[in-house]
């Protein structure tokens, strides 16, 4: 992506909120992390220096898309909900809007609580888990729920850059995986079910990221809930190595 750079000489009336609208804009149609400063700079016709000048560098912007993309989610009425039906609600309505734009669940991994827009998900979701009962592994729990929903996003944002690779990928595993004469069915049925449709591209792709996102929100929960039902008395996690 290298827009032509044709800089207006003045920005009479841009502001930061249309620098972090065109920002979300690009993310949205690539990736959080394949747009530059100068990308962004040229699709609003000015100088880099200006999309400094008013929101700052590629840190601060990706900042401000992740904090514009948080915000706009609806977060689920807590009152009266059990902690697994909040979060399943939450993170199959929610993760869609985040996949819209590429990236922004990367980030969320790794900066999340970070911003004044997670509070609202942070405050709910941990005051669920507290009252179900988690105790000192509340903070455990909801990483384990947010982090999976997030990296299953990330993993498909990744792989949809190389999407035009979708069908050479597609035919090539499939021969390899038909060469595997000693291979069970499960394992040929990995191949062909459940690989082979990721790698098909378009809806048959997009199906399966879903079906497979909506399957690993229900595994976690389950997890979760047999952990509560097991040991519920049990203390924070620990590391067992030796301090030095």
């Amino acid at each position: 992506m290298s827009p032509t750079l044709t800089t207006r000489p003045f920005h009479v009336g841009l502001n930061a909120e249309q620098v972090i609208d065109e920002a979300a804009a690009l993310t949205r149609a690539s990736h959080l992390l394949a747009w530059s400063i100068r990308d962004l700079a040229g699709a609003l016709e000015v100088s880099p220096s200006v999309v400094y000048h008013h929101v700052g560098g590629k840190d601060a912007l990706c900042r401000a898309v992740a904090e514009r993309v948080i915000g706009s989610l609806v977060v689920p009425d807590a009152a009266g909900t059990p902690w697994d039906d909040w979060f399943r609600t939450m993170l199959r309505t929610q993760g869609p809007r985040i996949a819209d734009y590429p990236g922004v669940a990367k980030w969320m991994m790794m900066h999340g609580p970070t911003i004044p827009s997670a509070s609202t998900i942070l405050e709910r979701g941990m005051t669920l888990l507290s009252d179900a009962g988690f105790g000192r592994r509340t903070p455990a729990a909801y990483a384990i729920l947010l982090n999976t929903a997030m990296t299953t996003i990330s993993t498909a944002d990744d792989r949809r850059q190389h999407e035009e690779d979708g069908p050479r990928d597609h035919a090539t595993m499939m021969v390899e995986f038909a060469s595997l004469h000693a291979a069970s069915p499960a394992v040929r049925a990995m191949g062909e079910d459940f690989i082979g449709a990721f790698a098909a591209g378009g809806d048959t792709a997009e199906g399966m990221r879903w079906s497979y996102y909506d399957f690993a929100i229900d595994t976690v929960i389950a997890g979760l809930a047999s952990w509560l039902t097991a040991a519920p008395a049990s203390p924070a996690v620990t590391s067992n190595r030796p301090v030095a």
